[in-house]
């Protein structure tokens, strides 16, 4: 299926991946429904970033509430799903949030594009819904194992979409993405913190548990991964996974960025930056194969490449030292 000539729907479009998404989508000349979560500040979130909005139309509403989900899918042709809350702690302290934004608006989409006979529905997963590895890679089969509230509420968002293909024939696949970095990204997440802290002027690098092994994969890897497949009918009904295919440790990631950004600081484990207990996912590393065999696709962006990436935005940003309250 051809995407130039369709209206695209992009739910969490002023997130990280989403505003991505909605850039990339502009630049392949698609026209695009940006539907952001409502907030009483002004703005869009990072869709304030595009220089260019032609052909895009924001729309402010919440996947909670299935009239203005409705609204939003109406006259679409292809439903990119990204809106979730994802933030492993918060989801210890607010589960049932998760679950009504991750599940319960999940449904409300799902229904909303039954309903309206879209053409391709594609719903964002997370490598968070398989815990820890039991195998050196991670391929469509591995058993979900959720170890947060978080993942148990993707893998219920998931399970649903699965369930709407095989029950009412939607048109809906899966993608799986891998740990995703690149520039917008908020200091919450660890690439972003382990640069910010390198551009700045502390003189040590806070972090978590060195020990977790993460694939990173580069946001714009990531957006190609969505056309393609929306593209794909060979998808419909599959989950796809997307990654490198490799894992480095989050103490080598360090030592990496430090390598190509040019400085060195010793870095000091931060109790506040820890997970809760037992949440901590100890390997995540993708197989690509389905992905390369259905979509074509593969990741291009290496981690130094990327990191470099992250670094000239922050720079451009004024960003300067992550939050020391914030936690991986």
């Amino acid at each position: 299926m051809k995407l130039a000539a369709r209206r695209v729907l992009v739910t969490g479009a002023g997130g990280f991946i989403g505003a991505h998404l909605v850039r990339h989508l502009q630049r392949l000349g698609i026209e695009v429904r940006a539907f952001i979560h409502y907030d009483s500040r002004p703005g869009a979130g990072n869709l304030d970033r595009l220089a260019d909005r032609t052909g895009l139309e924001v729309v402010s509403g919440d996947v909670r509430d299935p009239h203005q989900v409705r609204r939003a899918v109406q006259g679409c042709d292809v439903v990119f799903h990204l809106a979730a809350l994802i933030s492993v702690p918060y989801s210890y302290t607010a589960p049932a949030s998760f679950v009504e934004t991750n599940i319960g608006g999940t449904v409300h989409v799902l229904e909303a594009c039954r309903d309206a006979g879209v053409d391709r529905v594609v719903v964002t997963s997370t490598s968070e819904v398989y815990g820890t590895a039991t195998t050196p890679r991670i391929d469509e089969s591995h058993p979900l194992q959720a170890q947060s509230p978080y993942a148990a509420s993707k893998i219920g968002a998931d399970k649903l979409a699965e369930s709407y293909h095989r029950a009412f024939g939607l048109p809906v696949s899966i993608l799986r993405p891998f740990n995703n970095y690149g520039p917008w990204q908020s200091n919450r997440a660890v690439i972003p913190q382990v640069v910010a802290q390198i551009l700045s002027d502390a003189p040590v690098l806070r972090l978590g548990a060195l020990w977790p092994r993460r694939d990173f994969l580069y946001v714009a890897d990531t957006c190609r991964a969505f056309t393609a497949m929306a593209a794909a009918p060979e998808a419909i009904g599959q989950t796809v996974h997307v990654g490198t295919g490799t894992a480095v440790s989050i103490g080598e990631l360090a030592a990496l960025a430090m390598e190509v950004l040019g400085r060195s600081k010793e870095i000091v484990t931060d109790d506040e930056r820890l997970r809760p207990d037992d949440s901590e996912v100890g390997l995540l590393r993708c197989d690509p194969g389905r992905a390369r065999r259905l979509l074509g696709w593969q990741a291009e962006v290496d981690l130094p490449t990327g990191l470099v990436a992250v670094a000239e935005a922050m720079r451009a940003d004024g960003i300067g030292a992550a939050d020391v309250g914030y936690r991986v």
